[in-house]
C-alpha cells in the first residue's frame, strides 16, 4: 500500500545542495546537486556506503554540518523559512523545537554525568520554559511511556550505563521527541542493536510516522529502510544516483550502484557465494510471471571449495554456566548453590566445534553470546563446566593461565570494533610484529611475514606504517582478521566482526572470512546478531536466551523450520528486505510481541 502525501504540510525542500570543506576532497564538495523534500507523515530513507555523503546531508537540516561546512543550495527551507542564511541561535530554535536527531550509538550520545529524565527534560526546559517542573516532569515519563520504556518513574532516575542498550536508544528517541517536534531525523538508530530490540526501535519510529511526525531515516540496513521507508534516495559518491518509492527501488534497481547494494546483502541464496562478484543478469533466472524482480537476476561466482578434512573437535564446552553476584551478594563458585540475587549469565551450555566448520551463535543482547565468547577464549572464568581446546583443558575448575599458555596462540579473537582494540600508539606492522612474537622468526622473516598477512586480506606493504585512525572501518577491520591468522590458529573467534559496516565493505569482509576459511581449514565461532549474516557463513547454528542454548541444529533446517517458539520470534523481528519487497510497502503495522528490558 502507497501512501500519498501531496497535499501533507511540507517540512523541508532542498534543490540543488552542496556541501564542502575548503581542506577537503581539494576544495570540492563533498556532497553535490542534492534535492530533498520531506513531508509530514512521510519517512524518507538515504541509503548508501560510508562516505557516501548521507549523514553530512542529514545533519545540514539542523545546522549540523560541521565547523567550516560551506553550504549553498538553489532552495534551502527549512519549516517553511530559507535557511542559508540561518545564524546559530535560529538553528537551536530548529533543533529540538522544530526537528529532533537520534543518534546511532546512544551511550555516547548521552550524557553519562546526568539521569536519562534530566537528559530528556532539558529539551523541553529549552523549547517549553514556560511550564512547571512538575508539568514538564509528567510529560518526560508520558513520552518515556510512549517510547515503550517500562517504569519510566524509575528508569527516569537511572543513567545511561544502567540501561540496556535498546532502553539507551529509546531514552535518545525520547530526547528527540519530547518537545513534539514535526520531524525527525533518524542516523543509523539501529546499527548494532539484536533484532528483537532493533523491530522494536523501528515500531517506535513507525508510530511516530503514524501520528503525522516526518522522518529522515539514515541507514546503509536495506531491510530496515523496507521497513519504514516511503520515498528512498540512494547516494554514492556525495550525489543521488538514484531515488524513488522504496518498494520501486528496492524491487527494480535502475542504476548499477544500487544494484550492487541490493547484490551484496547475504540472503538464503547466498551461501557458498562471494557476495561482491553478485552481478545481475537478465536472462538468468525465469521467474515466474509478473514476478521478476532484482532478487531473481543476482547471479554470484563461488567461494573456493573447503579443504576436506578428518573429522576432529577442536572445541568442547560441557554444562558451562557464569554466574555474577550483584551487589550485596556473595560469589558463586563452582558446585556451591547460587545466591537467589545472583544473575546468571550462562547456563548449562553445551556445544562442539569440529575442525573446518562455522558455529554461529545468535541471540539478542543479554541472551550470554559475549560470557561465551569469553569463557571459550579463556578470558573469564566459568562458575560451572569445562572448556576442552585441542584436547586439553582450557578452562573452568583447575585451569590456570600459564598451563594453557602454549595453545594461545592457535585460538584467536577478531572483535566488533578493532579500533578500540588496537593500541592507537601501534602502526599495522607494530600490531602484526606483536602477534608474530610467539612464532619464533627472525626480523626479516616477521618482515616478509607481516606482508603476507597484509596481502592475505587484501591491503598491501604501504599500510604497515599507517595507523589505525588513519584507515577506514573496511580496512581496520582487515588488519584485526590479519592479526589474527598471524599465528595460525585454528580456532577464530568472531564476535559481531560485521555489524557496524556497511553493506559493501560487510560484504567484503565475509568474503575475505570465507576464502580464507575454505583455503586455510579454519574453524569459526561466528557471534552475530544478524540472522542473514548467520545463514550465510553458517554451518551450524546456536540460539541463546537467557544464557541458554534453546536450539541448535543445521544451519539451513533451523533457518526452513525454526522448532522453538524463540528462535521463530527472532526470525519475525528481523528486519527481511525479501518480505518487505513481497508487501509492496513499507512495514509500518508490523507488530512484535513486546521483551522485557
Amino acid at each position: 500500500m502507497k501512501h500519498d502525501f501531496s497535499t501533507a504540510r511540507t517540512l523541508v525542500d532542498v534543490r540543488g545542495l552542496e556541501i564542502g570543506f575548503a581542506d577537503a576532497n581539494d576544495g570540492q564538495p563533498l556532497v553535490r546537486g542534492v534535492d530533498l523534500t520531506i513531508r509530514a507523515g512521510e519517512c524518507v530513507a538515504l541509503v548508501g556506503e560510508s562516505g557516501s555523503g548521507k549523514s553530512l546531508t542529514a545533519r545540514s537540516l539542523i545546522g549540523l554540518a560541521g565547523h567550516g561546512a560551506r553550504i549553498a543550495a538553489r532552495q534551502f527551507v527549512i519549516d517553511g523559512r530559507h535557511a542559508l542564511q540561518f545564524r546559530e541561535r535560529d538553528w537551536r530554535g530548529v533543533r529540538g523545537g522544530f526537528a529532533g536527531l537520534v543518534m546511532q550509538d546512544a551511550l555516547v550520545s548521552l550524557d553519562p554525568l546526568r539521569t536519562v529524565g534530566a537528559e530528556i527534560e532539558e529539551t523541553l526546559a529549552l523549547h517549553s520554559p514556560s511550564g512547571s517542573r512538575k508539568a514538564r516532569r509528567a510529560r518526560v515519563h508520558e513520552t518515556m511511556r510512549d517510547v515503550g520504556m517500562p517504569e519510566p518513574e524509575r528508569r527516569a532516575q537511572q543513567y545511561a550505563h544502567e540501561l540496556s542498550g535498546g532502553l539507551r536508544q529509546r531514552a535518545l528517541i525520547a530526547s528527540a521527541i519530547v518537545a513534539g517536534p514535526a520531524l525527525v531525523i533518524a542516523d543509523e538508530p539501529t546499527t548494532a542493536l539484536d533484532m528483537t530490540v532493533q523491530a522494536q526501535i523501528l515500531d517506535v519510529l513507525a508510530a511516530r510516522l503514524r501520528e503525522g511526525v516526518g522522518m529522515l531515516l539514515v541507514s546503509h540496513d536495506l531491510a530496515v529502510v523496507a521497513e519504514v521507508a516511503d520515498r528512498v534516495l540512494v547516494m554514492h559518491r556525495g550525489e543521488v544516483v538514484e531515488s524513488g518509492a522504496t518498494h520501486d527501488v528496492l524491487r527494480n534497481p535502475a542504476h548499477a550502484y544500487t544494484r550492487r547494494l541490493i547484490a551484496a546483502q547475504p540472503s538464503a541464496h547466498s551461501r557458498g557465494q562471494r557476495l561482491t562478484s553478485a552481478r545481475f543478469d537478465a536472462g538468468a533466472h525465469s521467474a515466474p510471471q509478473g514476478r521478476a524482480d532484482a532478487a531473481s537476476l543476482i547471479v554470484r561466482d563461488p567461494l573456493p571449495p573447503r579443504q576436506s578434512t578428518a573429522r576432529e573437535t577442536l572445541l568442547q564446552v560441557e554444562a558451562l554456566g557464569k554466574r555474577y553476584g550483584r551487589r550485596g551478594a556473595r560469589y558463586a563458585t563452582a558446585g556451591s548453590a547460587a545466591d537467589a540475587g545472583d544473575f546468571v549469565a550462562l547456563d548449562d551450555v553445551s556445544f562442539d566445534v569440529q575442525r573446518g566448520e562455522v558455529v554461529g551463535i545468535v541471540g539478542e543482547s543479554g541472551s550470554g553470546k559475549s560470557t561465551c565468547a569469553k569463557l571459550v577464549l579463556g578470558l573469564a572464568t566459568p562458575s560451572a563446566g569445562q572448556v576442552r581446546f585441542l584436547g586439553a583443558h582450557w578452562n573452568g575448575e583447575g585451569a590456570r593461565e600459564p598451563a594453557r599458555r602454549a595453545l594461545r596462540p592457535k585460538l584467536q579473537y577478531i572483535p566488533q570494533d578493532p579500533l578500540s582494540s588496537f593500541d592507537p600508539r601501534y602502526c599495522v606492522r607494530q600490531l602484526l610484529e606483536e602477534a608474530l612474537s610467539t612464532a619464533g622468526l627472525g626480523a626479516q622473516q616477521v618482515r616478509d611475514r607481516t606482508v603476507e598477512l597484509l596481502e592475505q586480506v587484501g591491503l598491501d606493504a604501504r599500510y604497515l606504517e599507517r595507523r589505525p585512525l588513519s584507515l577506514s572501518g573496511g580496512q581496520r577491520q582487515r588488519v584485526a582478521i590479519a592479526r589474527a591468522l598471524a599465528p595460525q590458529p585454528a580456532l577464530i573467534v568472531c564476535d559481531e566482526p560485521v555489524s557496524a559496516l556497511d553493506v559493501y565493505v560487510q560484504a567484503q569482509v565475509l568474503d575475505l572470512l570465507g576464502t580464507l576459511q575454505a583455503e586455510l581449514g579454519l574453524s569459526l565461532l561466528f557471534i552475530s546478531h544478524d540472522l542473514d549474516v548467520i545463514r550465510h557463513v553458517s554451518d551450524r547454528v546456536l540460539v541463546f536466551k537467557d544464557g541458554r542454548v534453546v536450539e541448535a541444529g543445521d544451519a539451513q533446517r533451523l533457518f526452513v523450520a525454526p522448532r522453538h517458539a524463540y528462535t521463530r520470534l527472532l526470525m519475525s523481528s528481523a528486519p527481511s528486505l525479501r518480505r518487505a519487497k513481497e508487501e509492496g510497502s513499507a512495514g509500518r503495522a508490523r507488530e512484535v510481541e513486546p521483551l522485557a528490558g
